[in-house]
């Protein structure tokens, strides 16, 4: 069995490996060729927790896997991560155990990748600005993804938290120095989107962190933070407005994601406005980008196959270059 820590990942996955390895996962989840049960909750009342339990398998990779993640507020108090994560990997032939790697930054990286490979296929060639809301755990490769897509001049960076922002945009322009693009934060959210090429948010706000009717034309917007019914980052305009929309999947956003489960109860929008999924995309089954006129929007909520099939690239990278512990059990 291999261990791998989020340095040894660092060492042998690049964002653009994520990328590659999402944009096949979403390809296979939509030609039907993976298995993904319905995630199990626990919760945990005396530690006031949760643990969730996310399984899918992948028989073209032959390999099947378990992300677990708990949330548990109160390990702060004693100085643990409150969000702790780990991955699973098993052999798909014999069922073994091969792999356990760290699942947070597995996680981070896999988010990122998404909204990435969303970006890489939707968004203008031509995009210069970005704009990014929210510096939390899921940020750093939100923002590496984007500018490793699009040759971006500048990304303006919104957080409710300004200095937090201003921390976020330095260290980033210090991290991904090698991209050449201007990292800045700003306050005013609205006025940094009017003339934006590509919008990521990927927050957890119960409501829009943008007005969506300032949005230009010939945009592509991302919402990767809301993953339950109650959270809605996106304004309804741009849920309406947009003429293109694409999921990572289908069930899992019309089942979890606010952002358009409440301007579908509104009546705002149906199912006849969604264009289908990126996997369909990809696949050639559904139309992408037509034009630079078209404003396109992508919603993901995550799958346990982006999981896999990233945790499986991970593993096979870090055996070819003898990264990380083996153990006997």
């Amino acid at each position: 069995m291999l261990i791998l820590t989020k340095q040894d990942i660092k060492k042998v996955f690049t964002i653009k490996d994520a990328i590659d390895a999402d944009k096949d996962a979403l390809r296979i989840y939509s030609d039907g060729k993976s298995v993904v049960p319905l995630r199990v909750n626990i919760d945990i009342p005396k530690e006031e927790g949760q643990s969730l339990f996310m399984p899918a398998y992948v028989e073209e990779l032959d390999a099947t896997g378990i992300k677990i993640v708990s949330v548990f507020p109160k390990n702060i108090e004693i100085g643990k991560p409150s969000v702790p994560a780990q991955m699973i990997l098993l052999d798909g032939k014999t069922g073994e155990v091969i792999a356990i790697m760290d699942g947070t930054y597995l996680t981070q990286l896999r988010t990122g990748a998404v909204q990435g490979a969303a970006t890489d296929i939707l968004a203008r060639k031509d995009s210069k600005i970005g704009v990014l809301f929210g510096t939390g755990g899921q940020a750093g490769t939100q923002l590496e993804a984007m500018v490793c897509v699009r040759n971006l001049e500048e990304v303006r960076v919104i957080d409710i938290n300004n200095d937090r922002a201003k921390e976020f945009a330095n260290n980033m322009q210090q991290q991904l120095a090698e991209y050449n693009t201007k990292i800045i934060a700003v306050e005013n959210g609205n006025e940094a989107i009017k003339d934006a090429d590509i919008i990521t948010s990927v927050t957890t706000s119960r409501r829009p962190v943008f007005d969506g009717t300032l949005v230009k034309k010939g945009s592509h917007v991302n919402g990767v933070g809301a993953y339950t019914p109650q959270m809605q980052e996106l304004d309804e305009v741009i849920v309406k407005n947009a003429d293109k929309i694409y999921f990572d999947t289908k069930d899992g956003v019309l089942a979890e994601a606010g952002d358009f489960i409440i301007p579908m109860e509104k009546g705002v929008v149906s199912e006849q406005n969604f264009s289908g999924e990126l996997g369909q995309v990809i696949l050639g089954e559904v139309k992408g980008r037509e034009n630079d006129q078209e404003i396109t929007l992508f919603k993901t909520v995550g799958t346990a196959v982006l999981d896999v099939v990233t945790a499986h690239r991970i593993y096979k990278k870090a055996i070819e270059n003898n990264v990380g512990k083996h153990v006997e059990i």
